[in-house]
This record gives C-alpha cells, sequence and structure tokens, in this order.
C-alpha cells in the first residue's frame, strides 16, 4: 500500500479508502468484518462511513458493524484513520435531527461515536452543503468538538468550489484549521469537479476524496458483463447505452493493457495530484481485492491522453475551460 497525507494535514492515508455504504445493506455484519480485516493487513487504515449509512438494517447499521470490529480488534483503533459524516436525517419524525445547525451536529456527533465505539472521529464531514445554517453557527459546533478532543479534522462532501472558499475563510477568522478534505463524486465519465471544485481545493490545501470511482459500475468492465448475460437496473442500462461508444473505446484500451477496467480507472483518479484517495467501497471479498492492484499500475503519458480523448473533461479549470 502507498500512503499519502490528507491534504495538507501531517496524517498520511493510504491511497484506497475503505468504503462501508454497503455493510448493513448488501453486506452481511460477518463479511464486513471479514472485508475490514482484510483491508486492513492489505494495508489500509483509511475507513469512511456516515451516520445514514445502513441500508435495509437501518440508519446507523455502518457505523455499528464498524464499532463492534473495534471492540473485537482494540489495538486496531489507534492505527485507523476514521471518517465518518453528519447531515442526513437519522429518523423521520424528528425536525432538528438532520442539516447542520450547531444542535444537530453536536447530537449526531455523540451518537456515532457510541455507535463505533470509540471516543474520537478523526475525520468528521459534512455530507452535504447546509444553505440554511450560518458558518459562524457551523464552525462554532465544530469547534467545541475539537476541543473536546472528539473530533480532529473537519471535512466537507458535495461542496461547491466556492463553499470551499467560504467556509476555510470564515475559519480563518476564527483562527481554526477549517476544511481539510472534499469528498466529491469523481471519475472518467464525471469530470465536471476540474472546472472549479479542484482548483479551490488545491488553493486551500484540501485533499479530495472522489466517492463512486468507477461510475456505480460504468467503469468496471460493464459491457462484457452484459455480454456475459448479467442484468441491470433501468437506469444503468440506459447510462451504459449513452456512452457505449465511448465504454466501447475504454474497454478496448483496457485490453490493450492488459489491466481490469475498474483498476485502470483508479489509477486513472491517483495519477491526479489532487486526490488524496478514492473510496472503493466494495460489496464482496472479490471487489476489495480486486481494485487493489491500482495503487502500483503506473498509467503512461501516452494512456492518459488516450483516456482524456475517451472521456473528455471539461476542458481544465475555470474560466478557461469555457473562455479564453
Amino acid at each position: 500500500m502507498q500512503y499519502a497525507n490528507l491534504g495538507r494535514t501531517g496524517v498520511r492515508v493510504s491511497r484506497l479508502c475503505l468504503g462501508t455504504m454497503n455493510f448493513g445493506h448488501w453486506t452481511t455484519e460477518a463479511d464486513s468484518h471479514a472485508i475490514l480485516d482484510r483491508a486492513f493487513d492489505d494495508g489500509i487504515n483509511f475507513i469512511d462511513t456516515a451516520n445514514v449509512y445502513g441500508g435495509d438494517k437501518g440508519r446507523g447499521t455502518s457505523e455499528e458493524y464498524i464499532g463492534r470490529w473495534f471492540e473485537k480488534n482494540p489495538g486496531k483503533r489507534a492505527q485507523v484513520v476514521l471518517a465518518t459524516k453528519v447531515y442526513g436525517a437519522m429518523a423521520d419524525d424528528g425536525i432538528n435531527n438532520r442539516r447542520l445547525s450547531a444542535y444537530n451536529i453536536r447530537q449526531a456527533c455523540e451518537e456515532s461515536l457510541l455507535r463505533l465505539k470509540t471516543d474520537h472521529i478523526d475525520l468528521y464531514q459534512m455530507h452535504h452543503i447546509d444553505r440554511t445554517t450560518p458558518w459562524e453557527e457551523i464552525w462554532q459546533a465544530m469547534e467545541q468538538l475539537v476541543r473536546e478532543g472528539k473530533v480532529i479534522y473537519v471535512g466537507s462532501s458535495n461542496f461547491a468550489g466556492w463553499h470551499i472558499a467560504q467556509a476555510n475563510e470564515l475559519a480563518k477568522q476564527r483562527n481554526f484549521m477549517g476544511l481539510v478534505s472534499e469528498q466529491s463524486l469523481y471519475h472518467l465519465a464525471m469530470r465536471a469537479i476540474e472546472s472549479d471544485l479542484i482548483p479551490a481545493c488545491e488553493e486551500y490545501g484540501l485533499g479530495i476524496i472522489p466517492w463512486s470511482p468507477l461510475g456505480g459500475g460504468l467503469l468496471g468492465g460493464v459491457l462484457k458483463k452484459l455480454d456475459g448475460g448479467r442484468r441491470m437496473e433501468e437506469r444503468m442500462a440506459k447510462w451504459v447505452e449513452d456512452a457505449r461508444p465511448q465504454l466501447e473505446q475504454y474497454e478496448a484500451l483496457c485490453d490493450e493493457l492488459g489491466q481490469p477496467p475498474a483498476v485502470v480507472a483508479l489509477s486513472w483518479l491517483l495519477h491526479n495530484k489532487a486526490v488524496t484517495a478514492p473510496i472503493i467501497g466494495p460489496r464482496t471479498m472479490e471487489q476489495l481485492t480486486s481494485a487493489l492492484p491500482a495503487v502500483d499500475l503506473g498509467l503512461s503519458d501516452e494512456t492518459l491522453t488516450k483516456l482524456d480523448e475517451i472521456f473528455p473533461g471539461p476542458g481544465g479549470p475555470a474560466p478557461e475551460c469555457y473562455a479564453w
């Protein structure tokens, strides 16, 4: 495994982040613990979850699975950089158990700590921008959690570039470190964040943590799977048909490289100096182990150019991507 600093911080995290959104939904607790064991043994020290993850088993289940894994392996908590999130509603009948009020941030943090069976969260991420709560309130709540030792770093997810600037300028006025990472939708077929968000993160020293790095399976060799008789949901089928010409070129290029498409897609992200660690969210052990080679796969400049031709981005940062 290779490691990188999380944004401008001094903490080192594995170049692949283990996402746990499937824990409690597609993946049983026993299988989740087996995946955690294998990921840890292979050097992954960065685990990401959210208070709302849990699927069929209910919100909070992913955190509970991780907490019980820590309980079974008490020595491992100190070796893991643990990330979770706050924003989503944890119950259908609570007016204030959602979003980023100071009221909810404090309550949600306490509840996550209980489920995770830990005394602190290494990276506490805002799961979405809250346009109704002032930054003064948000930062006051986060600062209090940092003072109490319950949170070490604060990150964001699904922010726009100007939200990063706004948040960190106000944090600077309060002599607070502010955001250190941004978790965004980013993959070969979805490169919109290259226009404004990535430049903002680079300017303010945030590490990018891409979620859905395989486009929900789109970049994982989907055409060959279809040819093998695999069925897919209607929405994915439409995505595949819309992108079929690109996918045909992409999978042919992967064949030329002798590499699985999923590994190439992950490696492409790892070649971006703004990216700290893509999130891999395996449902199965095989999905975990098949992603690991991406860390060691080098892509030539020629290959990177071909990938840009197949999946062109916005054309660089703004305003150059749309103006002279």
